[in-house]
């Protein structure tokens, strides 16, 4: 017999990767990254400045993880969502006063979205956009009846199918016009050209950072993974490694309409609107690429307004303690949207101002978010680390700042 110590046996490399079945919430909460008021955004941001900008996607995007994780990780150690821990840790009036501004937020997603899918449709098949918005309505409650079923893996699979579609839709038009790697380098440095940039540059870096897709994420995870046999630690792993992969392909269709916009449609006339954008696509790069950009912008809107009703429930179970079904509070939001396109309101002018009432709502969603993440009472072990509440403290920072610079140049 052998007296020589043994070597601890080596975890089996296969045991340390993360199981398909795991991969999801992310996915799910990445669709708000990639809705239309991003897509106005960022093609302005490429028609107007050319690749200047590239660097506040990648910064917004970058931030975006950190933010996204840390909301999955509030959900699966504690098992509950931001919403109902405040709905908890909040007194009788400033819980209704935080649902209030909550309920807000959500409704201004519903409302961007709405209309962009309501355009889509024009583009595509020049229907009213009052009809328009009433289809995109209609689907969306299918999609949503979906996951009210209980039917949550199945609800995250046609998310991440949407998701495909928005980004073979919106990069298509790449394939014809590659654009020159020096410019997207040289728009790696952060810089900007004159103040107007810097409100494009805030506008969209509060398009980004969403608050719906912070409060949802965090309930997504306990959806998706409740009845796991897996320990707390694996969960957070396969988290990580599903945020990172989701809002990598949120940030590449991000990225992307930005390129396409600065080598197909720089110093075009109109093209800082949608409609304008998608008629500089068709004259420049042809039929084919402009229905495809508005298949993306349709499939858009079906995702993330799902997405965006989900978040809503989710808002009002944690803070009101009542639970509403998302058709329900699908048909409550959609009334507000329905009514401005009735109207004959400006669509992109409508999808400002959403941006403008999205960017109010961000600090209300990180700052209790970090607070939460960084307190021992609740996370227990998995308590963050000085090293990362400073970088969630910079990151809050440095939005809160370009969003306040966004509404001091707006008004």
């Amino acid at each position: 017999m052998s007296l020589m110590p043994t070597k601890p046996a080596r975890m089996p490399r296969a045991s340390r990767r993360t199981p398909m079945s795991l991969i999801g919430p992310a996915f799910v909460a990445a669709v708000a990254y990639v809705d239309p008021g991003n897509v106005a955004a960022n093609i302005t941001a490429g028609a107007r400045y050319g690749y200047l900008l590239v660097w506040v996607l990648v910064l917004a995007n970058l931030m975006s993880v950190v933010v996204q994780y840390q909301s999955a990780k509030l959900g699966i150690v504690t098992g509950k969502s931001l919403p109902q821990i405040l709905g908890e840790r909040l007194g009788s009036a400033p819980r209704l006063l935080f649902w209030a501004q909550a309920e807000i937020v959500a409704a201004a997603t519903d409302l961007a979205e709405i209309i962009g899918g309501a355009l889509a449709l024009n583009l595509l098949f020049d229907l009213p956009l009052i009809w328009g918005g009433i289809v995109i309505s209609l689907v969306s409650l299918l999609l949503l009846a979906v996951q009210n079923d209980g039917k949550q893996k199945a609800f995250e699979l046609i998310v991440i199918v949407l998701l495909a579609v928005i980004t073979i839709g919106f990069l298509a038009g790449l394939v014809i016009h590659l654009p020159h790697l020096n410019d997207v380098a040289h728009g790696l440095i952060p810089r900007f050209h004159g103040s107007e940039s810097v409100l494009v540059a805030a506008s969209m870096l509060g398009a980004t950072v969403m608050p719906h897709a912070i409060y949802l994420h965090s309930s997504l995870v306990n959806d998706s993974y409740r009845g796991r046999k897996e320990s707390t630690a694996q969960l957070l792993r396969a988290s990580r490694v599903d945020v990172v992969w989701a809002l990598l392909v949120a940030g590449l269709v991000n990225i992307g309409l930005l390129l396409l916009a600065a080598t197909a449609l720089p110093s075009i006339p109109g093209t800082e609107t949608i409609q304008g954008a998608w008629i500089a696509i068709r004259n420049n790069l042809g039929s084919v690429i402009a229905v495809f950009f508005a298949v993306g912008l349709l499939t858009s809107s079906l995702a993330s307004t799902s997405v965006g009703a989900y978040a809503g429930s989710e808002i009002m179970r944690g803070l009101l303690h009542k639970n509403f079904s998302l058709v329900t509070r699908r048909a409550i939001t959609v009334i507000p949207a329905l009514v401005l396109l009735a109207l004959g309101i400006e669509p992109t002018w409508a999808l400002v101002v959403s941006q403008v009432v999205l960017s109010l709502g961000i600090p209300c969603a990180i700052i209790p978010l970090f607070l939460c993440t960084r307190n021992r009472s609740l996370m227990g072990t998995f308590t963050d680390s000085r090293s990362t509440s400073i970088v969630c403290w910079v990151i809050a920072v440095l939005i809160i700042g370009l969003n306040v610079a966004l509404l001091l140049m707006m008004f």
